[in-house]
Parts: C-alpha cells; structure tokens; sequence
C-alpha cells in the first residue's frame, strides 16, 4: 500500500475525501507535470467565509504538492451572479459594494497562499481586468458564436431554473465562465480549472469552450464534493448564521467554538477537508482520539483559529473560555482580560447597559442587582441571593447588603461581572 505522505496532488485529495468528479486523464496530467490551475471567487460577499477555505484548502494543497495555483477574483462575474445552487435569482451588488468586497477578500485570500516567492508562487487575477473594455458586440461574435444554446441547456444550473425562470444575465454566466478559462489557459498557461460539485457544469463549459476554441488543446477539470454537516446543513453556517473568516463579523471565540461544537460524526471529516499537518499527522491524531472526541475537536480549532485569525486570537479565546467555562478561574484572571475581550464575553452571556452617571454618590448593590439590572427580580430577591452567599462581583464573593458599587470596581473602568450561583453569568456594562 502506498505510505499517504507519498502521494501526489490526486491522490491526497482522494484519500482526503475531497475528490468529486474529475475529467478524462487528469489524474495522469497531474503526476506526470508541473501545472497550473485555477478556482474563480466572486466577490459577492463582505467576507470570505469558512465555505469558501474548502476551495482555497484545495489551492494549498496544489502549491504544497509544487503546483502553481491562480485564484481569479470575479470582478466581472460577480457584477452577473452565478446562478448554480440558487432556486431564484440574486439581487445585484452596487459596483462600489463589489469592488470593496473585492479589495477585502484579495487581502484575506494572500493569508493562506504563498503570492511572493517561489518558482510556484500564487497568482492572483481579476476577470474584470480581461472584460472591462470587450463591448458587447465583441462578446457576442468572439464568445457566444462558440457555444450553443442546446449545451447551455443542459446544465443543471440552467434546467433547475426552467419553470421559475432565470434572466439572460444569469443564463450568460456560464459563458462568462468559459471564457474566463480560455483566457487564463491562453494568457497563463491554466490547464485545470477547480471548483465544487456544484460548479461542475459551468466548469465543464470551460473546458469544451477551449476544445472548440483551441484545436488539439488539453484543458481538463476537478470538483470537490460539496460539505456538509452530519444533520445535512451546509457546512460554514451555525445557528447564527455564516461563519465569517472576518473576525469583525464572527469573532475568533465564535469561530473557535464553531469547531468545539461539531457533531462528533464531522470531526473527523472536517479535520481531513481542513488541516494543513502532514497526512501521517492527521491519520495519527484519528487513531489516537477517535474515542476522545473532545480532545479531537481542540486540536482542530486551535489549528483553524490560529491559521484563519492568529496565535494571539487563539491565546485570547482560551482566557475567555477560562472566565466562562472554568469554575475555579480567579478574580486575577478575569482582571488580566483585554476590553476586547470583555467585549467578546458580553456577547456569550447576558449583559445590561447601565448609566456610569448612577455611580455617583455610590450604587447600592440591592438597587444594582435588581433595578439598573434584572439579575433578581426583588430588593428581596437580592438580599436572600447575598445572604446564601450566591452573589460574586468580578470573581469575588459578596454577602454585604450595604456593598456601594463604585468606580474602581469596574473592569477597564467599564465592566462588572456578576454571577448568581454557580451557573448563571453577566457582564454589566457602563456606559
């Protein structure tokens, strides 16, 4: 049996379970050569999300193996909408709102690929650069005289849409598609184009558009399956919707715990599709935890925290997840917490908005408890929770009636944390 950390480029994406359809002879192409290829990404979003790093997972992968990868950025498609996947049709983007998603995901995108050095390093390519200045005519006689209208037809993110109907902008996509591969396979020597299963027809478009185009050229084409969780809901989203690569729009301690709280069933799978360690390294770390599936998802969300954010995000969410989840954390570690995040931790338990203003002249802790706040329901209800000792202010026990909340108790002169019992949390806040 061949050893994994043996295996070219096809094979690791095989046995990573991240092979999906493959045209004739790729498999030959890819062990005999250096090559070049490309995945498209439009810019359709704010952020690149966790649904998109499948896709980049498989541009790393290529230039690990010595091949070069390009990632075309759709500057031109993203303004059309790729209807593939989509049972109606997509609300256009302002040109402005493209071209800063644009900018922002180009800046996320070098984070994970090699674009300076190297003999394979990345290269990145807008198709609005090649389209901007084609007009309309052009694009009819020189593009769309080469592919039918029966070919169109067939593919799935065509037929799908038939009986709710589809605009010509969408229905062009596909064109746009083809030619997008023509030129990278004229202009950069691109001779395989990437993608998900569900870009498969638009991709295969691309490759009978050079066959027609380009007497006796190879073009050929792979697509990973597309992932999803164990409760068959598209991988990248929770409960809360997306999972941002932005930590402004998830923040590092909801990306962590993403991955914490995985189905047991995905873990194994997600930490095929997703880590960078040596393929030895990942079938060790299954062989050694798949009866330890706590541990198992640790060793995944600190790999992926530390690569999609840093080491020093990933070093912040376990002081967080200590303040949170530790029932022994201290005053001293709560009083170490950056305002960012305090900040964080504000958003994972209840927190109350209270006027700074009513510090002065002292707060008394039964007003605080059950007025500026709702933790208790009475003056009442604070007094016996202070009596049975239940009550803490920043980690720190309080069982006095006539405690006055002030100034410095305040944690970056901004928060307190209260808990009630051992189970029930909340940040108050200051303001």
């Amino acid at each position: 049996m061949q050893k994994i950390s043996a295996m070219n480029f096809i094979e690791e994406l095989r046995w990573r379970g991240m092979l999906n359809d493959f045209t004739p002879g790729v498999e030959e192409f890819f062990a005999t050569q250096k090559i070049r290829a490309y995945i498209g990404f439009d810019p359709t979003a704010p952020s690149l999300t966790i649904g998109n790093l499948v896709q980049i997972m498989i541009l790393s992968i290529l230039q690990k193996h010595g091949h070069t990868p390009i990632v075309l950025m759709g500057g031109a498609t993203g303004r059309i909408g790729d209807p593939s996947g989509k049972d109606a049709e997509r609300q256009l983007k302002t040109y402005e709102e493209l071209d800063h998603n644009l900018a922002f995901q180009t800046l996320q995108m070098k984070k994970f690929l090699n674009f300076e050095d190297g003999d394979n390093k990345a290269i990145l390519v807008n198709n609005l650069d090649f389209y901007k200045d084609m007009n309309v005519l052009d694009f009819l006689r020189d593009v769309g005289k080469n592919i039918t209208i029966n070919y169109m037809l067939s593919k799935d993110s065509v037929k799908n849409r038939l009986e709710t109907g589809m605009s010509y902008t969408e229905f062009s996509y596909q064109i746009l598609q083809a030619y997008d591969f023509l030129h990278l396979f004229r202009n950069f020597d691109c001779k395989v184009q990437l993608g998900g299963s569900d870009q498969w027809g638009n991709i295969t478009a691309g490759t009978e558009f050079i066959r027609r185009n380009v007497p006796g050229a190879q073009a050929f084409a792979a697509t990973t399956p597309l992932l999803t969780k164990s409760d068959g809901k598209k991988f990248g989203k929770s409960e809360a919707g997306n999972i941002w690569m932005d930590p402004e729009m998830t923040s590092p301690y909801q990306f962590y715990q993403f991955w914490i709280n995985s189905d047991d069933a995905d873990v194994p799978k997600f930490m095929k599709f997703f880590s960078l360690k040596s393929l030895d390294e990942i079938q060790s770390i299954h062989d050694q935890y798949a009866e330890d599936m706590q541990t198992y998802k640790r060793i995944l969300a600190e790999e992926m925290t530390i690569r999609v954010h840093s080491r020093a995000d990933f070093e912040s969410v376990l002081k967080v997840s200590e303040i949170l989840f530790n029932k022994n954390a201290t005053a001293e570690q709560l009083n170490l917490l950056s305002l960012s995040e305090l900040n964080t931790i504000a958003q994972e338990i209840p927190a109350f908005k209270v006027e700074i203003d009513s510090l002065n002249g002292g707060l008394n802790i039964l007003d605080f408890l059950s007025e500026k706040t709702s933790i208790v329901q009475s003056k009442s209800d604070a007094r016996r929770a202070l009596n049975g000792n239940a009550i803490s202010l920043n980690k720190i026990k309080c069982t006095d009636a006539q405690t006055e909340i002030n100034m410095g108790m305040l944690l970056k002169s901004r928060f307190i944390m209260v808990e009630n019992g051992k189970k029930n949390k909340y940040l108050v806040e200051f303001v």
